[in-house]
């Protein structure tokens, strides 16, 4: 019985995640990220963002929002699909809830991943950026998740956008498979 309760917890529970590899292609960026996933800071994000990347929602996204020295966005799953209509890419989300804020006191360094988010605090769901550069004007504004540990060559090479928004022209960079790790 010990057994069977033990792979039940097992299965039902995506918050055991300890991090996300995502493979990357494009014109920009080829390459794997690991992302190590923070799930003392943000449970709920992580669990999320986990079940998401569980049952291959972010896989086949692209990086719609790219600003040079800033950081690159992704994981809308419900229009930033490769090969969708790119104009509407950034204004979905996933079929889950929005998640409440968790905000921390953890710095957005270079590296860091955070969860993107609209005006009010707790409209996180599925998108999330990575930073290129530190930005201290975000600290305790937006939800940090995680810290890529290997793989910020291949960040740093994703397509960037233009103007002040950052939109990619053309074929954007892609998130090929994302991969929960233990």
């Amino acid at each position: 019985m010990y057994k069977l309760i033990a792979a039940f917890a097992l299965l039902a529970s995506p918050a055991l995640a300890t991090g996300l590899q995502i493979e990357i292609e494009g014109e920009g960026a080829n390459g794997t990220v690991t992302v190590d996933l923070f799930d003392d800071i943000a449970p709920k994000h992580v669990e999320q963002i986990s079940a998401l990347a569980a049952e291959g929602k972010y896989d086949g996204v692209v990086f719609h929002r790219v600003i040079d020295g800033f950081m690159a966005q992704t994981g809308d799953v419900e229009f930033g699909r490769i090969g969708g209509d790119m104009r509407r890419a950034g204004t979905g989300g996933s079929d889950r809830p929005d998640l409440p804020a968790e905000f921390s006191d953890f710095n957005y360094d270079r590296g860091v991943v955070g969860m993107a988010r609209a005006q009010d605090p707790d409209s996180a769901n599925s998108q999330f950026f990575i930073m290129f550069a530190p930005g201290p004007f975000l600290n305790g504004q937006y939800t940090v998740v995680g810290q890529v540990t290997d793989g910020m060559d291949v960040v740093d090479a994703i397509k960037r956008g233009e103007g002040q928004n950052g939109a990619v022209i053309g074929q954007p960079d892609v998130m090929k498979k994302v991969t929960v790790t233990e």
